[in-house]
């Protein structure tokens, strides 16, 4: 069976008119020593825009028409054994974690028998695509994630159409596909653990395929020093050049307040904080001793804050990372819950064992003027006092389940938030999408 394919041309011209003539007539000046001045000519420039011709006024109640979209380019030309090499890619995903069956060999294979060459091209551009975009971008789409906030840029339209076409120039279309996945070395650790597991263990496999995908979600490139928090691990690093330079324990949100997946840059840290009190918990400080209201011009309170002191809930200093979610790291005014086994007790913010020691380091990189005993000065004091890191420092909040170690064995973190199991649903669906809930009859 045929597949009929027209090839849309994009065409352009474009003529360059001359514009109008605009002639300026010089005063002639009479001196007593002074010939008259020649009349001087001044040609506008025939290259420069013409000027816009106001648009019509809308009549009311009718709205201004819309741009029409620019078609899509036509996908280029493929020859029959890059096809095939993009095939053998395909057969290949399953040590990614990935299901073949949801990029359609047979239809890759049909069109290869075929003699079509134009199918061939759209066929095999349009699996290109969706395997390249699941390589760099993740297979699990949007909501799916479950609370995933993370910004990845490593592909869009534009990228993936010039690798596409460098792929087929150089005949690398599997080499031009692998290079697209993460290089961190927990992703290989997790490929070596998903080649040695059991066939039949589906529980560990699907487990090591789910958290291989949330790898895939995150940008290629993390940054030559960043914090990583993972959540189910209960732990903060700092990486610096792919080593761990600084690990300490983390306090993670409850059941009830869960951390948020998502990436923020700190720009510094705040020290002596006030703790400025979610509204979700206005009503369980209000009026108590150690708070400060703070109230409009009607005299209402509007919020409430705790000041610097033994008993903010901040503790002793507090990272600054601007986001939507006000989620950051910070101390802690209660360092013995570090001790703690389950450490999924905070309102979604992270507390930090030993973050001072953390913050110490990163105001020091860079050259930064900022060194211990400068800090201990500033805190001492009692002043609410902001230090800037020379440079801003990338903060991944992740959920791993699971990691792998070098020999490929498995360690499994606490799924507390129940998060896994929607994964692997929209894992195991064709376009990685939650599986949609049907009404009881």
């Amino acid at each position: 069976m045929s597949a009929r394919f027209v090839s849309m041309m994009m065409l352009g011209s474009a003529a360059v008119l001359p514009a109008g003539m605009a002639m300026a007539q010089a005063t002639a000046v009479q001196a007593p020593t002074v010939q008259p001045v020649a009349p001087a000519t001044t040609t506008a420039d025939p290259l420069a825009p013409r000027p816009q011709a106001a648009a019509p006024a809308q009549p009311p109640g009718v709205a201004a028409p819309q741009a029409v979209p620019l078609p899509p380019p036509p996908p280029p030309i493929w020859q029959p054994a890059d096809a095939q090499d993009l095939l053998a890619a395909v057969r290949q995903v399953g040590s990614e974690g990935l299901d073949p069956r949801d990029y359609d060999p047979a239809a890759l294979e049909a069109a290869l028998r075929g003699a079509d060459p134009m199918l061939l091209s759209r066929v095999a551009t349009d699996t290109f695509n969706k395997l390249s975009r699941d390589f760099a971008l993740g297979h699990v789409r949007g909501s799916a994630r479950q609370q995933w906030f993370v910004v990845d840029k490593d592909l869009d339209d534009i990228r993936q159409r010039q690798l596409l076409d460098q792929a087929l120039a150089s005949h690398s279309v599997g080499q031009t596909l692998r290079g697209l996945l993460p290089t961190h070395p927990q992703y290989g650790s997790l490929r070596v653990a998903l080649q040695q597991a059991q066939p039949g263990d589906t529980a560990t496999i699907n487990k090591i395929r789910l958290n291989m995908d949330r790898w895939r979600w995150l940008p290629r490139d993390l940054g030559e020093r960043y914090i990583i928090v993972n959540v189910p691990g209960i732990h903060a690093t700092l990486v610096e050049n792919g080593v761990t330079r600084w690990k300490h324990r983390a306090i993670a949100g409850a059941t009830k307040t869960p951390t948020p997946q998502l990436s923020v840059h700190a720009t510094g840290v705040i020290l002596n904080p006030w703790w400025e009190v979610p509204k979700s918990l206005s009503g369980e400080v209000a009026g108590k001793r150690g708070y400060v209201a703070v109230k409009g011009k009607d005299g209402k309170v509007q919020r409430w804050r705790q000041p610097p002191g033994p008993s903010n809930a901040l503790g002793k200093i507090k990272f600054v990372m601007p986001n939507s979610h006000a989620i950051y790291l910070h101390d802690t005014n209660n360092r013995g819950l570090f001790d703690a086994k389950a450490r999924f007790l905070s309102h979604g913010c992270i507390r930090t064992e030993h973050i001072l020691d953390l913050a110490g380091e990163l105001l020091s990189d860079d050259g930064g003027e900022w060194n211990q005993a400068k800090i201990d000065e500033v805190l001492a004091s009692g002043k609410t006092v902001e230090a800037k890191f020379v440079k801003p420092v990338p903060v991944y909040i992740v959920y791993f389940s699971a990691a792998a170690l070098t020999d490929g064995k498995i360690v499994t973190y606490q799924d507390l938030y129940k998060r896994d199991a929607p994964v692997i649903a929209a894992l195991n669906d064709r376009d990685g999408k939650a599986p949609t809930r049907t009404a009881a009859k």
